[in-house]
């Protein structure tokens, strides 16, 4: 982890994560500065007594100290708007890929 700039980084920069963490999986970081974070999750249907497996995409902000790239395992944290439709901001990498 070096040093950055980057005034939405939630370490060094002056952006404050509340709300929620959620640990999922980088799917895509083509964007400038953008990773796409997957997270799987069940839902639970009472019509066929079943559960649904389903999945969420979620466009965070990577910030240059952080780099997290495809296949890595990351915590996000919920921020105030950054972009059109980036609200969360990788907060740190569970598990390199």
């Amino acid at each position: 982890m070096s040093d950055c700039n980057d005034p939405n980084c939630p370490i060094h920069g002056n952006i404050k994560v509340r709300g929620a963490q959620i640990i999922g999986k980088v799917v895509s970081n083509k964007g400038k500065k953008t990773v796409i974070v997957e997270r799987e999750y069940t839902k639970y249907i009472y019509k066929y007594e079943r559960s649904l497996r389903k999945r969420s995409r979620i466009p965070a902000h990577n910030p240059q100290c952080i780099n997290a790239q495809n296949g890595d395992i990351v915590k996000i944290g919920e921020t105030r708007r950054i972009s059109k439709t980036k609200s969360f901001v990788v907060t740190e990498i569970v598990k390199k890929a």
